[in-house]
């Protein structure tokens, strides 16, 4: 079982995700666990008060180390491995999603307001983690695209595995070969094995308000098939993000 251990302030952003259909069921199933630490439990301040002023000045408040390491020393075990969310952290991508999903016992740290006393970081936190280059109100909704990539990486949570070799980002062929070792493609294929964007998709009708399905899906000539997908993806990967090409 993969576990989740949520530090926030605020949980029940965290507790509405759980009863999300994917999560739920996966919990249910015994495939995953989530447990939300509420910060503030462990503030001495009668206010129960979690922040406070940064030396050397500067706006905003600091996320107190006091209660941010009570709240980790409560859920922590010798193979936790401890991700802080912060915008300064490392970009997390499907490859870094990989990595993580070897980690079973996973602790994250949702900071508010300018960041946590930067001891924590030092002593306790593994990994500085980062969803993108802009900046969020607290790391609750970070830790949520966290835990739903990780999530459908965990065995059994998805009903058909096959479709994680065929998304966006995976390095995976249309046809699912591996990326590693596999060279039974034409030269002109070669990139079919770089982690490109998605091909497009299509369900009933076969026409919509005007626009038809490329006939080539209905064809039933898989080779065919996996040739135009390659090639959408492709054509896909170098409008949208053709860093990934280099």
């Amino acid at each position: 079982m993969t576990t989740f251990k949520i530090l926030t302030i605020f949980p029940e952003i965290i507790d509405g995700y759980k009863k999300a259909s994917l999560v739920s069921k996966a919990v249910e199933a015994g495939l995953l666990r989530i447990d939300t630490i509420n910060i503030r439990d462990f503030s001495t301040n009668k206010h129960h008060m979690v922040d406070d002023r940064p030396f050397g000045g500067g706006p905003g408040m600091i996320m107190s180390a006091e209660p941010l390491a009570a709240a980790i020393e409560s859920c922590k075990t010798q193979d936790s491995f401890v991700i802080y969310m912060s915008p300064s952290g490392k970009s997390f991508n499907q490859t870094v999603a990989g990595e993580l999903s070897s980690h079973p016992k996973l602790i994250i740290i949702c900071g508010r307001y300018e960041g946590i006393d930067d001891r924590i970081v030092q002593k306790y936190v593994d990994l500085e983690l980062s969803v993108g280059d802009y900046i969020l109100a607290g790391g609750e909704v970070a830790s949520l695209v966290v835990m739903d990539t990780l999530s459908r990486l965990i065995p059994g949570v998805l009903g058909n595995e096959e479709s994680l070799k065929r998304e966006s980002f995976v390095g995976a062929t249309p046809c699912g070969c591996p990326i590693v070792g596999a060279n039974h493609h034409s030269p002109a294929q070669a990139n079919h094995h770089s982690p490109m964007l998605e091909y497009p998709q299509y369900t009933r009708p076969r026409s919509f308000q005007g626009m038809d399905v490329p006939e080539v899906l209905l064809s039933g000539n898989h080779k065919e098939i996996e040739k135009w997908q390659h090639e959408k993806s492709l054509e896909k990967t170098k409008k949208n993000r053709p860093d990934l090409l280099k």
